[in-house]
C-alpha cells in the first residue's frame, strides 16, 4: 500500500457535483492498493498515520500527532498511486489491485483506522471521478509505502 498524506486546514470531496466529505483541520490521505496488499499492511500504516507528529505543539514545532491533535481524516482511494512510468508516456496501472481485491482492503483500512483513532472518518467513493479540495498546511505532505518500511 502507498498513501500520501497532506495535513490539512480544510479539505472536502465532491462526487457528481454533491459534497460528501469535509473536514477542518486534519489529513487528507490518498490510499493505493495493490494485489500483496493485506492487514498487515494496514495495521502498520494506521499505526503511522495516527502517531506520526505531524501537527505544531504550543511552540509551533512540528510534534504533535493525529491523535493527540483530535485532527479528522478524509481517505480518498487512488489507484495511480501505483502508475508505471518506466516505459512511453502512458502510464501503466498493472501493480494497482483490481476492485474485487482493493474495495475490501480499502474498507478494512477504513475500519482499522477508525477504530485506531477512536473516531469515525470521512471517506470520498471508491472508483468515482473525485473533486479533492484542500488547503495544504504547511505544506507538509509525506510519502509512506507499506513495502518499504525502512
Amino acid at each position: 500500500m502507498k498513501i500520501v498524506i497532506q495535513r490539512v486546514s480544510e479539505a472536502s470531496v465532491v462526487v457528481n457535483n454533491s459534497e460528501v466529505a469535509s473536514i477542518q483541520n486534519g489529513l487528507v490521505i490518498l490510499l493505493g492498493i495493490e494485489n500483496e496488499d493485506n492487514q498487515e499492511d494496514i495495521n502498520w500504516l494506521c499505526n503511522k498515520i495516527i502517531n506520526l507528529r505531524i501537527f505544531p505543539d504550543v511552540d509551533g514545532v512540528m510534534n504533535t500527532s493525529l491523535k493527540a491533535s483530535e485532527g479528522d481524516v478524509i481517505l480518498v482511494s487512488q489507484f495511480t498511486l501505483h502508475a508505471s512510468t518506466k516505459k512511453g508516456n502512458r502510464p501503466s496501472y498493472i501493480k494497482a489491485a483490481k476492485p474485487e481485491v482493493a474495495i475490501p482492503l480499502y474498507e478494512k483500512f477504513i475500519e482499522t483506522l477508525q477504530n485506531n483513532l477512536g473516531k469515525t472518518i470521512q471517506t470520498g467513493e471508491f472508483g468515482a471521478d473525485m473533486k479533492v479540495h484542500l488547503v495544504n498546511d504547511g505544506p507538509v505532505t509525506i510519502i509512506i509505502d507499506s513495502k518499504n518500511k525502512d
